[in-house]
């Protein structure tokens, strides 16, 4: 009897994903048997280089951040495409570089209704950012560093 050719073909995919989920319950197993079980004080510190820890870690920046982030991803994403269509640009034609110029247009179009809609604009916000951060903590820039450099030799 023939096989089917869908399960000759299929074979090496099904070995590979055999060998994976293997390979991470025998991990998963030896982290088990091997890890330690018992907590210390110290296990639930903060590491910073043998920097001890001053202040709360936890501070809101503004969405204007997030945004600018997730910009920079999709922007980033579209140089993809970009390489992409340079790479067989001989190959595509008239027709590629329509659309690649297409492409580009719209790219252009949306930066320029980010940066009208104001998106792109939080350099003062950033600076307040700062301010508020000094206000509640109630230190100077240059303290900062002072306590950074009293921690440091403290350590040392």
């Amino acid at each position: 009897m023939h096989e089917p050719e869908t399960l000759t073909t299929l074979w090496p995919i099904l070995v590979y994903a055999g060998g994976v989920v293997l390979l991470v319950t025998i991990m998963l197993v030896a982290s088990y048997f091997l890890g330690e079980r018992h907590k210390e004080t110290v296990t639930d510190r903060v590491y910073e280089s043998g920097i001890k820890g001053t202040g709360d870690a936890r501070f809101k920046f503004p969405i204007h951040f997030y945004i600018l982030a997730m910009f920079f991803v999709v922007f980033d994403l579209e140089v993809v495409f970009i390489v992409a269509w340079a790479i067989n640009a001989k190959a595509l034609g008239w027709a590629g570089y329509v659309a690649i110029a297409t492409f580009i247009g719209l790219l252009v179009a949306v930066l320029i209704y980010e940066w009208r809609i104001g998106a792109l604009d939080f350099g003062p916000s950033g600076k307040k950012i700062l301010k508020r951060y000094h206000e509640k903590y109630r230190t100077e820039p240059t303290q900062i560093i002072k306590d950074t450099q009293e921690n440091q030799r403290v350590t040392a």
